[in-house]
């Protein structure tokens, strides 16, 4: 490459590396102040993609009349640079804004919350991914006035973003977050947006001194062109370049649900998803570019039919019972985000021919099936069919294409590429399984949030979420309800329960007498699977001292006026997903402070040892709480957190038995049968610990909404492990 063109790869490497950076943290806020669910993943998606498509296009419109005649297009990239920097500042203060904005808006499942929910989305970020978008036509025509035969410039600078993209998802997410949390990891991409306009700026006045404005300059070098469609080609390539956005987008939603359980949670799956799609696209766009420099292109029909394969083979290789998880994963990611890379960049080549509002124009028609694509997965095809039943039906249309292109694939690819895609369509039907659903179920239900599994017999019944196993019916479930009521202060009159699960929680507290009883939940399916694990369901629901509600644990927390005299929260496993990380926090617990009294009882179930991440969970308690306590279930495995303001007090066994209704001591020993209420009580009394030696000396190993200790972790751990190898050594 020349001096020049060294200079716009950096430039649009950072550009790249910038935008998805923002992607990663746009979507983990929005998860923060919106609710963790599928629908606000595909929302930020989707109006990513929505904005690309229309800088795209309209920068490519306005570019292509205005360079030359009103100064470098160089100061115009510029500019738009510069204002995408700002809304590193802006968007995270104009999330929490629209989050307040909704409370009065329902419960999180309710169709008005799930549209205006996506309309704060649209707004706090639609701006600035239009001025991403608009990079490429602006800089293509910058290059268009230094170098006037080139017609490949769209895919040089798609290899150069996707590249920073690929590195902006992996370090933002596996190292930036973790040690900068998210305001600083926000600031280096404003300040780096910053960096590239004002290089921008004095690229385009050094380059002024050397030239007549508006005069086009002989080209440096250039690459062979490749061959012009036909108008009626190009219908069919713009049709291509939709069905390839909207099925990636499509998909990308898809695998981030379905892959979960193999990566831990969902920030990781998303980036790793994220990483994988763009390392590939890179790879298959550096094929192309090499491949057009010398003239040498591969076939666009031939480019359909392995791709019909390669969307199937997704479906095949990612099968759990193969054990891969994650090879498995990266590679049935791989070959069809490589053939992807390869055919959008020449397809888009081949419409534009190096003019940057037909580029435009083109990208804009990819990006606008990325659009739908996410919103479509989210609302229609994971609700009804699964991830399987999704990952099916995004094949297809290869499938149709290759039919229609038939005759165009090459001999000796025509017939193997048939067979192999049909026995892997037939595979995909009636023999593979999804993380989602690969366990033995018997109930499945679907909706917008998540896939909840419902399996097993009497005391072996299971509840999954997206493939995670959430709880199962063990007696810890209900001394989370019996426990903070046993130490209150006074009778207690109302208590919260956050994460609903089984129910057992929410059943065991309802069986004290006069408790007003309010649980939150945010699947939908989870409350309707109730009654798969307790017989007396019906009952439980029925009665009026209870109720359950449908939101965000947090969101519920802001909305509502009550007061509570007891909370009790199971976070969902894993400790490290997003769904546990908010909920462990110390922003969490203050907002907590405000729904409780001085006198009122929080209970906090941590499903693990005295690990890091205990410690990181009892200073953020301790530091919103002014007395913390400690109960453990057993040795390895448990522990319940007590906290309130003012100090806790522990009955004496007689004084627990005085106080816990008969209804509470049956409910109880129900699953401990050999045991009676006194002696189960006497072993949880008895386990109590010292949050003091808990702690940790470090005041930094603590949650927090900025710095989600837990749920970033892989540097932490990897330095563990290594040096702990290194020690044995």
């Amino acid at each position: 490459m020349s001096p020049f063109r060294k200079i716009i790869f950096v430039l649009f490497f950072l550009s790249g590396f910038c935008g998805l950076l923002y992607q990663v943290i746009w979507m983990r806020l929005a998860f923060a102040h919106f609710g963790i669910i599928t629908p606000v993943l595909s929302v930020v998606v989707s109006v990513f993609m929505l904005g690309l498509s229309l800088g795209s296009w309209l920068g490519g419109a306005w570019i292509s009349s205005a360079y030359g005649r009103r100064g470098s297009a160089a100061y115009a990239y510029a500019l738009v640079e510069g204002l995408i920097g700002l809304g590193a500042f802006i968007v995270p203060k104009l999330f929490p804004v629209g989050a307040r904005w909704l409370l009065p808006g329902g419960e999180m499942n309710s169709l008005s919350y799930l549209f205006w929910s996506a309309v704060i989305i649209s707004l706090s970020i639609l701006p600035w991914c239009i001025l991403m978008g608009a990079t490429f036509p602006f800089m293509m025509a910058f290059i268009k006035e230094r170098e006037s035969s080139d017609a490949t410039s769209f895919s040089f600078l798609y290899l150069a973003n996707v590249i920073g993209a690929m590195c902006g998802t992996i370090l933002t997410a596996d190292v930036l977050v973790e040690l900068l949390g998210f305001k600083h990891t926000l600031m280096v991409a404003g300040f780096s947006n910053f960096l590239i306009a004002a290089l921008s700026v004095v690229l385009a006045g050094r380059d002024a001194d050397r030239s007549v404005r508006g005069k086009t300059r002989k080209a440096f070098r250039s690459d062979p062109v490749p061959t012009a469609l036909a108008s009626s080609e190009r219908r069919w390539a713009y049709l291509i370049l939709f069905v390839t956005g909207f099925t990636s987008m499509c998909l990308e939603v898809i695998w981030t649900r379905n892959f979960t359980p193999v990566l831990g949670t969902t920030v990781y799956a998303f980036a790793l998803i994220v990483a994988v799609y763009l390392l590939a696209t890179w790879l298959g766009s550096t094929l192309y570019r090499r491949q057009a420099a010398k003239g040498q292109f591969l076939s666009i029909s031939d480019l359909l039919a392995a791709l019909a394969m390669s969307s199937l083979f997704t479906t095949a290789i990612t099968d759990p019972r193969l054990h891969l998880q994650l090879a498995g994963v990266v590679g049935g990611i791989f070959p069809f985000s490589f053939l992807l890379g390869y055919l959008t960049p020449g397809l888009i080549d081949r419409v534009a021919q190096g003019e940057p509002g037909r580029a435009g124009r083109a990208y804009a028609v990819n990006i606008i099936g990325c659009v739908l694509g996410p919103l479509v997965a989210s609302y229609l095809l994971l609700p009804l069919c699964g991830a399987k039943g999704s990952m099916i039906l995004m094949a297809l249309p290869y499938a149709v294409l290759l039919v229609l292109h038939f005759n165009s694939v090459s001999r000796h690819w025509r017939v193997p590429a048939s067979c192999f895609t049909l026995a892997l369509l037939l595979c995909a039907l009636f023999v593979n399984d999804t993380y989602e659903e690969g366990v033995k179920n018997d109930v499945v239900r679907r909706d917008s949030t998540a896939t909840v599994i419902s399996t097993g017999s009497g005391m072996d019944k299971r509840l999954y979420v997206n493939g995670v196993g959430i709880t199962s019916l063990v007696t810890v479930t209900k001394v989370m309800a019996h426990l903070p009521l046993l130490v209150a202060h006074q009778p207690p009159r109302s208590a919260l329960d956050i994460c609903f699960g089984m129910g057992t929680t929410y059943r065991s507290l309802l069986t004290w007498d006069g408790l007003q009883v309010t649980a939150v939940e945010l699947v939908p399916s989870v409350k309707k699977a109730f009654g798969y694990y307790h017989a007396d369901a019906a009952q439980v629901m029925a009665n009026p001292r209870g109720r359950v509600v449908i939101d965000d644990g947090r969101r519920f927390l802001s909305r509502t006026d009550e007061i509570f005299d007891v909370v009790t929260i199971d976070p969902p496993p894993p400790i490290e997903a997003a769904g546990s990380s908010l909920l462990y926090t110390r922003e969490f617990y203050e907002l907590m402070k405000k729904r409780m009294r001085p006198e009122s009882i929080l209970q906090q179930w941590f499903p693990g040892g005295p690990t890091v991440e205990a410690q990181a969970i009892a200073r953020s308690l301790t530091e919103a709480f002014h007395y913390v306590r400690i109960y453990t279930w057993s040795k390895e495995w448990g522990v319940h957190f007590l906290a309130s303001d003012q100090p806790i007090e522990e009955p004496s066994i007689e004084e627990a038995m005085a106080r816990l209704p008969p209804a509470a001591q049956k409910d109880l020993v129900e699953w401990e049968p050999h045991l009676s209420a006194r002696a189960l009580l006497t072993r949880v009394f008895s386990q109590k610990a010292s949050v003091e030696k808990l702690l940790s000396d470090n005041k930094d190993i603590a949650i927090t909404d900025d710095r989600p200790f837990n749920e970033y972790y892989l540097l932490r751990r990897s330095w563990a492990h290594y040096r702990k190898l290194f020690n044995n050594l």
